[in-house]
């Protein structure tokens, strides 16, 4: 039997952003000068493996969003897309090639080679190895 502690982390919603993507969201304010804005993240239908990802600035939360706060920086997400982004970790990442925000999601069970669109198991993503995407976005 699971204690209710153990029970309310199981049902918990979430999505975690690492320090450099909650810099980089709050310097993106900071220079947009609107530093009461969230970062609204989402997922659509869409991209080369089916749905993708897809991020915002906002000024308010929509009625229904889970709305996560993390050293400051709020992140707006619809339950629609909570359902794909559970527990998921959105980094920022500065490579030589350029930056830009990585998310790193347990539901997808492929995605594109550029990490912007995924496939889920319920989306059919058995039915394809991870391959062949052009990457065009």
């Amino acid at each position: 039997m699971m204690d209710v502690q153990t029970l309310e982390q199981v049902e918990t919603e979430t999505v975690i952003l690492t320090d450099a993507a909650t810099a980089t969201v709050r310097n993106l304010l900071i220079q947009k000068n609107v530093p009461d804005y969230g970062l609204r993240v989402f997922v659509a239908g869409g991209g080369c493996s089916g749905m993708q990802y897809g991020m915002a600035l906002e000024a308010e939360a929509r009625n229904y969003d889970h709305i996560i706060e993390q050293d400051g920086v709020k992140v707006f997400i619809d339950p629609t897309s909570m359902m794909y982004l559970n527990h998921a970790t959105i980094d920022y990442v500065d490579s030589i090639m350029g930056g830009g925000f990585k998310i790193e999601n347990p539901n997808a069970v492929t995605s594109c080679g550029c990490g912007s669109s995924f496939k889920t198991k319920e989306s059919g993503g058995y039915a394809e190895a991870a391959g062949g995407c052009g990457c065009g976005h």
